[in-house]
């Protein structure tokens, strides 16, 4: 998700803006280069394992409608590190109030 999405100090579309707590936030634009093509795999490996996530680490993708989401499990996948897509992502997750939300930029 964008950043300032993320962080919950702008949303346009759901009911409420932030991340699930424990979520840290790794844009996919931040995945490809400036020709729009995946990094190699070993400078996406590189950026994910500085996010915490390497090989042998139990990931969980999402976005804010699970669009941009899969793109970033395929990047994961060149990457070699397997990843679960959450399909609802932030729009079902933010539907229902009885569920936490974090703000701000650190995980939480």
């Amino acid at each position: 998700r964008a950043g300032e999405r993320y962080r919950g100090e702008v949303e346009p579309i759901d009911p409420v803006g932030g991340h699930i707590p424990g979520a840290v936030s790794a844009p996919t634009n931040e995945n490809v280069g400036a020709d729009g093509r995946f990094l190699p795999a070993e400078e996406l490996g590189a950026r994910f394992k500085a996010l915490g996530a390497s090989e042998g680490t139990e990931v969980g993708v999402y976005c804010g409608s699970g669009v941009s989401a899969a793109h970033q499990v395929l990047a994961l996948a060149v990457a070699g590190i397997p990843a679960a897509l959450y399909v609802g992502s932030w729009s079902q997750w933010s539907s229902d109030s009885s569920r936490p939300v974090a703000v701000g930029p650190d995980p939480q």
